[in-house]
């Protein structure tokens, strides 16, 4: 029986620690305001400003200034959660029926998403630079008395990296250009436990950081004057997240209130998951039609069938259960996608351009093990761009986009003390959310 108690409290943490993997799977987009105008259709081939150094590391060398541009995407998002139910059974208080609790939706607080890269050309060759820039995070925060709170009611990850890079070009026609990334990332997850004997819930919570490397390459061709075409490969980067799970209640079986009965799960423990975010391929081309019309298409492909399955090493238990729990794995089965962006520049004049662009993407989770801490399915996207040039030192970019998701499901069940108490929560999650951009480029 003390076995299997704890085995449900150290399951409950393992839910949360692979959510966190989840998280870190949904990348950003927004590094780039001039590129995000577009819908970021020619991240890898349009290298218009510093932001290329994420875009495609090649671009560096189309700079012909040294330049320095920084800047800030803000993104509101909006769900509605329909049909949602919940249900209980708990065979050892003789207790079943709906779980209670509402279902407000509007999760996800308004968040900033900031950017800053600096490029340096050494001569017509070679280019140096420094970007630091936000490619993954996610934060869901829902009502206290949410109806899926068992399932993850507080998510917050991030990922920040600083990149140094160099680029080069050997001729009118071909540039390549690398950097090495140094990734930091680190969250804080919450869940509800069920009251297994008493009427209250208990909470696990959640946190850990690291600290990796990875890299990212790219190469720029121009085919003429007017028509170039980019790759860049951003690389897996492999994680090994250190952090503690804390455990908290007043459950009787749970904490210690029950001779011979309870387990003594209260408490906090070490924790650590290794995770390897998936590399990605992007493709784009740029032609400039004539002189006032650029047009752009891409494509990137992302390796997220990575994530089959999280394993989370646990430690600090006691004897009996270390034996047992030590490691657990738990699958997640996520599948490869691929992003479409379709993007135009109109030049009104020396001082404005318009942008606009179309993009779809795909989501890599699937009905099985969709949660609430992720909601997503694939979504659509149209964006609005503006540069304003009031000098030959300086851009102002401005740019906003609308994306909004298929209708998605949540079917998610859970059993604890060896099936003998269950939670389910069924739900329909309608996602929308209005991206704000800004950015200033500044030449010396």
């Amino acid at each position: 029986m003390k076995k299997t108690w704890l085995k449900t409290a150290i399951a409950v943490a393992v839910g949360a620690l692979s959510t966190q993997a989840m998280a870190a799977g949904f990348a950003l987009n927004e590094q780039s305001i001039s590129g995000m105008g577009t819908s970021f259709a020619g991240r890898s081939s349009s290298a218009d400003d510093a932001t290329t150094l994420f875009g495609n590391p090649a671009g560096m060398s189309r700079l012909k200034r040294e330049q320095v541009s920084f800047g800030m995407a803000a993104i509101s998002a909006k769900t509605d959660i329909k049909d949602a139910s919940g249900a209980f059974a708990n065979g050892l208080a003789g207790r079943a029926g709906p779980t209670s609790g509402t279902n407000d939706g509007d999760m996800v607080p308004v968040t900033a998403v900031p950017m800053g890269y600096y490029v340096k050309p050494i001569d017509d060759k070679w280019a140096l630079g420094v970007g630091v820039y936000v490619p993954f995070g996610l934060i869901t925060d829902y009502e206290s008395g949410f109806q899926g709170r068992y399932f993850g009611d507080y998510s917050e990850v991030r990922v920040i990296t600083v990149q140094p890079t160099v680029s080069y070009r050997f001729n009118e026609k071909l540039s390549v250009g690398f950097g090495p990334t140094i990734n930091r990332i680190d969250g804080q997850l919450e869940s509800a436990v069920p009251g297994i004997a008493g009427a209250t819930d208990s909470r696990v919570k959640i946190e850990g950081d690291d600290t990796a490397l990875g890299f990212n390459v790219g190469a720029l061709y121009e085919f003429t004057p007017h028509t170039r075409a980019g790759i860049t490969y951003h690389s897996s980067v492999d994680y090994k997240l250190e952090g503690d799970t804390q455990i908290s209640g007043n459950d009787p079986v749970l904490g210690s209130a029950i001779p011979g009965r309870s387990v003594n799960a209260y408490g906090k423990y070490d924790a650590s998951l290794d995770l390897e975010t998936p590399e990605s391929v992007d493709v784009s081309v740029t032609h400039e039609l004539n002189a006032d019309w650029t047009l752009y298409a891409g494509a990137m492909w992302t390796r997220w069938s990575r994530l089959e399955q999280i394993s989370v090493e646990n430690q600090g238990l006691n004897p009996a259960a270390a034996t047992q729990f030590g490691t657990i794995t738990e699958p997640q089965d996520w599948h490869d996608t691929w992003s479409y962006a379709l993007g135009a520049a109109y030049k009104l004049n020396k001082q404005w351009t318009l942008r606009t662009g179309l993009a779809y993407d795909q989501s890599p989770t699937n009905n099985t093990h969709r949660s609430p801490r992720i909601p997503t399915g694939d979504r659509t996207a149209v964006s609005f761009g503006l540069a304003w040039n009031p000098t030959d030192d300086m851009t102002v970019d401005l740019a906003y986009s609308y994306l909004w998701e298929e209708d998605t499901t949540i079917n998610q069940d859970k059993s604890y003390a060896g099936g003998a108490v269950q939670q389910s929560y069924n739900a329909t999650y309608e996602n929308s959310a209005h991206g704000f951009g800004a950015a200033m480029t500044y030449r010396f």
